[in-house]
């Protein structure tokens, strides 16, 4: 970044944001002080906001479109937990000083990339100056047909406990990007090292899971801050409790590799933040019409345990049953 010559905001809005609002009308080209949202008939609309800020969800010298990506995947993931389809977002930006023109040129290349993904436009925000480290604060909004919207406090006794993906990759990567050596200490491949720092520097949502989960979810959220944290919500929430089957939770193959080699590491898996898989209870009489939608959707689903009576109890077991310690259940900012 630089401050150096005469700069101004509408540098940055013009020359870089507003093309990112092309084709939705509402926007006005970011030329007016707000925008103009109406979600299809029978819809409603779903908001949420998820910030992201140098030093906690990236690092300073990582690649303004993989910053750029990763604040909208973020947002797209609550709104599919939800079983929202996204649909515009405003953004927030906070500058300490003014941007590069190819640091900017990146950041709007890595929204061009992630709206195109994720089916989506920009539709308004500010930028500003200010002390302190660079952040950007999405509010993305999104619809569902009306009355549909899958809460976290639905779950049941009885449900099974889904998760879409496989879990701790972007734990993981998070390791190889504070220390690349590590690959070699756990007998990695170029590959599977640039296949987990990928999942970290840019998540992958689970849009494609949305009808499925309005369907026949009973509680969906999405997995930020760790399995165990984020399940131990949903079940306070619920006022239900839950067991986890360690043998039973998704691993892509360099995690397992990870874990063969060092199985301390397994702790990453269950608390780890940053998955942005998607955590959902679903009744047991519907458990094979949700895992044949998400077939369909081409989302990979796993069953990895049970909702319980037990109130507020969140539990690993292992083969033989017996319950496992949890030094660390997940991220909290405070």
């Amino acid at each position: 970044m630089s401050d150096k010559g005469k700069q101004s905001e509408e540098q940055i809005i013009q020359g870089f944001l507003a093309p990112l609002s092309q084709g939705y009308a509402g926007a006005f080209g970011l030329a007016d002080d707000c925008a103009r949202l109406t979600p299809p008939p029978g819809h409603d609309l779903i908001i949420t906001c998820d910030p992201v800020r140098e030093g906690v969800h990236f690092f300073a010298d990582d690649a303004p479109q993989d910053i750029a990506y990763k604040a909208l995947a973020v947002n797209v993931s609550d709104l599919a937990a939800k079983g929202a389809k996204p649909l515009a977002y405003v953004m927030a930006l906070s500058f300490p000083v003014f941007p590069q023109a190819n640091w900017l040129r990146g950041f709007a290349g890595g929204l061009r990339a992630a709206q195109d993904a994720f089916g989506l436009h920009l539709i308004g925000g500010d930028t500003d100056k200010a002390p302190g480290p660079f952040s950007a604060a999405i509010t993305m909004f999104g619809t569902l047909p009306t009355g549909t919207m899958v809460r976290r406090g639905g779950a049941q006794s009885g449900d099974l406990v889904f998760v879409s993906g496989s879990l701790g990759r972007s734990a993981f990567g998070l390791q190889l990007r504070r220390d690349s050596s590590l690959a070699a200490r756990w007998g990695l491949s170029a590959a599977e090292h640039d296949t987990l720092l990928l999942s970290y520097l840019r998540p992958c949502p689970r849009p494609g899971l949305c009808a499925a989960l309005r369907d026949y979810a009973n509680a969906a959220m999405d997995i930020s801050d760790g399995l165990m944290k984020d399940l131990g919500r949903m079940c306070a929430l619920s006022d239900v409790g839950a067991q986890v089957e360690l043998a039973a939770l998704p691993l892509c193959d360099a995690v397992a590799k990870i874990i063969a080699a060092d199985q301390q590491q397994r702790n990453l898996v269950l608390s780890g933040g940053d998955d942005y898989e998607l955590l959902c209870t679903v009744p047991p009489e519907k458990a094979s019409l949700f895992a044949a939608a998400a077939q369909t959707a081409a989302v990979p689903v796993t069953q990895i345990g049970t909702i319980t009576e037990d109130r507020h109890s969140v539990v690993v077991c292992d083969a033989g049953g017996a319950e496992l310690p949890l030094p660390h259940t997940g991220w909290d900012h405070f």
